[in-house]
């Protein structure tokens, strides 16, 4: 194994830099993603900030995972059919519908938040907004090997993914930023949530700049004609589909149960810190509640970033699997000895590096389905995982909430957390020495 280079990480980005300047496409597919999570980030802090964080409404722990639920569950469940629609039609056509129509669904949800409406019909619009922004960067995920060049998938991937999610913890930061200068409660959280729509505008003037076909799917024009009527039964076929592909690749199977094992212990750690930020004051000078709240997102964020460096480098030196099997030891590790402590600096400490370990695992998962799945799945691939996320954090909410303190100091319920990661590492090891299945 080559010794490590000092300056290869800044190598690397200096290279990604010069890629991206020689790539006006994946300059305008960049803004895309740049813009869309900006959005989304202020969006949820808003909304987190209008509900979760309100002392008039201060939710149970089984009402937050019910919302939680609202709001991800159901495009979990239409996320692998709607992948479909990124394999069959053109995508960026899909991109464009998509931003102009979650730009709208938040401008009503701020028109509501002013007028005082009650959670229900706030969850809904959450529900379909957030769900939009899903199947945006799902798409965006989708088109970039059309933008840039295979030997620079990794790289390029890494530096767009975790630096897109320090865009989203920058809306959040925004959306908090608002909320303090405008006033606590619903004014000040529609405010925060109509600033969001702008995320979606930006986003559907960089994607119309495309032209048609340009982000995939490549389809024959003798096969133009049934597309419409193919979309069905590929809608239809998508989940299956999306499955088969990952199942057919080990690497992208071994991604996948990481990405889930990881979304698992998140959901849990989201809920335990949720309520721990919401109680009394802890003695120590960090902030709770909402502010709280943003500072454990930029802990995450900061370590997402560091991975976005450092997985480049970690990946050609170890490999894919290796790379997401030394993560889950390292989430491990973490989990049983700061996130264990219940102590709100450690949890911070926890975050950072549970930041830094998932976004590895989810970057090393995104470069094995950019390289090892056809263009004609890719899109269901794509959807596939999301679903995967969704389900797996919601999940584990669910589960979390039913046994949870309601200060949030469940020692026992972290140390479960901590035996998921450990199952995770059992499973790769099983995947890995099953037989490669032929391609059907």
């Amino acid at each position: 194994m080559r010794k490590w280079n000092p300056s290869s990480v800044r190598q690397t980005c200096e290279a990604a830099v010069t890629t991206l300047r020689h790539s006006p496409g994946l300059g305008r597919l960049t803004t895309v993603r740049f813009a869309s999570q900006f959005g989304d980030g202020l969006f949820q802090a808003a909304l987190g900030g209008a509900i979760l964080f309100n002392p008039e409404r201060e939710p149970e722990p089984i009402a937050i995972a019910a919302g939680f639920a609202v709001l991800l569950l159901p495009y979990s469940v239409i996320g692998p059919f709607a992948g479909a629609l990124l394999d069959r039609w053109d995508r960026r056509a899909v991109l464009l519908w998509a931003n102009l129509l979650r730009g709208s669904l938040i401008l009503v949800t701020a028109a509501l938040l002013f007028a005082g409406a009650s959670e229900t019909p706030l969850l809904l619009l959450a529900l379909a907004a957030i769900g939009v922004s899903r199947f945006v960067l799902a798409g965006v995920s989708a088109s970039l090997p059309h933008v840039v060049r295979q030997s620079w998938l990794v790289p390029t991937n890494s530096v767009l993914a975790t630096v897109g999610s320090a865009f989203s913890a920058i809306g959040a930061g925004t959306a908090v930023a608002v909320i303090e200068v405008v006033g606590e409660g619903d004014v000040g959280s529609g405010t925060a949530v109509a600033v969001g729509a702008l995320g979606s505008v930006i986003a559907a003037w960089a994607v119309s700049k495309f032209g048609r076909r340009a982000l995939g799917p490549v389809v024959d024009d003798d096969a133009g004609s049934t597309a419409t009527l193919g979309t069905i039964s590929a809608v239809l076929g998508g989940l299956r589909t999306g499955g088969i592909a990952v199942w057919q690749s080990p690497g992208v199977t071994t991604a996948m149960i990481g990405i889930g094992t990881h979304r698992i212990v998140f959901g849990v750690n989201t809920l335990v810190m949720v309520l721990i930020l919401r109680g009394p004051d802890s003695g120590t000078a960090l902030p709770g509640g909402l502010a709280g709240f943003g500072v454990a997102v930029g802990a995450t964020a900061s370590g997402m970033l560091l991975a976005a460096l450092a997985t480049p480098w970690i990946i050609p030196r170890l490999g894919r699997p290796r790379t997401v099997t030394l993560g889950l030891v390292f989430a491990t590790a973490v989990q049983l000895t700061l996130i264990t402590t219940l102590w709100q600096p450690l949890l911070l400490v926890g975050a950072f590096l549970l930041g830094f370990a998932g976004q590895s695992i989810k970057l090393t998962g995104d470069a094995a389905m950019q390289i090892e799945i056809d263009d004609d799945r890719r899109g269901q691939v794509f959807a596939l995982q999301d679903t995967v996320f969704n389900i797996a954090f919601c999940a584990a909410l669910a589960a979390a909430a039913t046994v949870i303190e309601p200060d949030g100091h469940s020692l026992g319920l972290v140390l479960a957390a901590g035996g998921v990661y450990v199952l995770g590492l059992v499973a790769i090891g099983v995947n890995s020495r099953r037989p490669i299945p032929e391609s059907g």
